[in-house]
């Protein structure tokens, strides 16, 4: 009996988190999965109402959970970063879901903004480390409001972090068909930090012979990720440079309704949490155009995680039957039976 804490959260969240919800129904049935699945309302509303954007009372019910579905964070009626830093960033951190995983993978069907590149070509994995760097926030302000005034955000990593991330991208690369890994960077100038990342990454490759390693800086990666996608198997990098490559892969494999990513702690001393990357999109809520395949595919990654993988497969499957039939044409329900029905097959 798994336990799932659902957060719909804002905008189309709660749309996509339904469809999300009933394939998740339907595939637990096909396959004898016991779950029980408990919402949580947090979001722009919870935060306008109480003042508070996740309380530790909620924090301390969560970690008795295995896994957290989340659907979207955020409204134009909230200032920006409340709810980001409230919920998502206290929630890695608190969790230490020190890994976050973006497949780019383009589906059969999906057209790709990059030139003749077809479902073959895209088909690589983003791991980036989630818990530290730019996004800590160490640093500070002085002087504010005058001419000198004085603004720093430090880039800060320890050993431990490192090598734990790099573990996991080597195991993960291990467990694929090419068996590569990229390190993403920028050795030439964050001559500190990376210096970290290359030795260790030096030092780990020795215990994984069959893993071919490669080493390239973030700007030649962005590159090589519209030129020649088709290179990459699994690629890693820090917080801030895998914040920026995996929108840039997103948008290749046919936009953030097609990107899914899962906050792990592999571990699994605390939960894991799998969302969309789309955001809660106020411009369209209501209105029946929310295209809810990335939480479909959030729903995939959890499975996957929890080691129910013939469950995961019948979801891929239902996604590739719907992206070869024009769903960009289709209303969020229209998507939704079009699943269920490749499912109950």
């Amino acid at each position: 009996m798994y336990k799932i804490a659902v957060i719909p959260g804002d905008g189309i969240g709660s749309e996509v988190m339904q469809v999300g919800l009933g394939v998740l129904e339907s595939v637990c049935k096909k396959h004898q999965i016991e779950y029980e699945a408990v919402d949580f309302l947090l979001g722009a509303e919870h935060y306008l109402e109480t003042g508070e954007a996740l309380s530790d009372e909620t924090l301390e019910k969560l970690k008795s959970f295995d896994t957290i579905l989340l659907g979207a964070i955020g409204s134009p009626k909230v200032a920006p970063g409340i709810l980001e830093k409230g919920i998502l960033l206290k929630l890695r951190f608190a969790l230490d879901q020190y890994i976050n995983l973006r497949p780019v993978r383009l589906y059969p069907g999906v057209e790709s903004p990059l030139k003749e590149k077809v479902a073959n070509d895209l088909d690589y994995v983003v791991v980036r480390e989630n818990t530290g760097g730019l996004y800590t926030g160490i640093g500070g302000r002085s002087m504010v409001g005058s001419i000198n005034e004085v603004a720093s955000q430090s880039m800060v990593y320890n050993y431990a972090q490192v090598e734990r991330c790099l573990r996991y991208a080597f195991e993960l690369a291990q467990t694929r068909e090419r068996k590569k890994l990229a390190l993403i960077g920028k050795s030439n100038v964050l001559t500190h930090v990376f210096d970290l990342w290359l030795r260790v990454f030096d030092e780990i490759r020795q215990s994984f012979p069959d893993v071919k390693t490669e080493y390239y800086h973030v700007d030649a990666a962005c590159m090589h990720m519209v030129r020649s996608p088709e290179m990459f198997d699994v690629m890693v990098t820090t917080n801030m440079f895998g914040d920026i490559i995996t929108d840039l892969g997103a948008e290749t494999q046919g936009g953030m309704g097609m990107a899914c990513s899962g906050n792990l702690n592999p571990t699994k001393t605390t939960p894991s949490m799998f969302e969309p990357v789309h955001g809660s999109a106020p411009d369209i809520t209501g209105q029946n155009k929310a295209n809810p395949l990335a939480m479909v595919m959030s729903v995939k990654m959890m499975l996957e995680f929890l080691n129910e993988n013939e469950a995961a497969k019948s979801i891929d499957q239902a996604i590739v039957d719907v992206s070869q039939k024009s769903f960009h044409k289709m209303s969020t329900d229209e998507i939704a039976n079009a699943l269920m029905a490749s499912l109950q097959k």
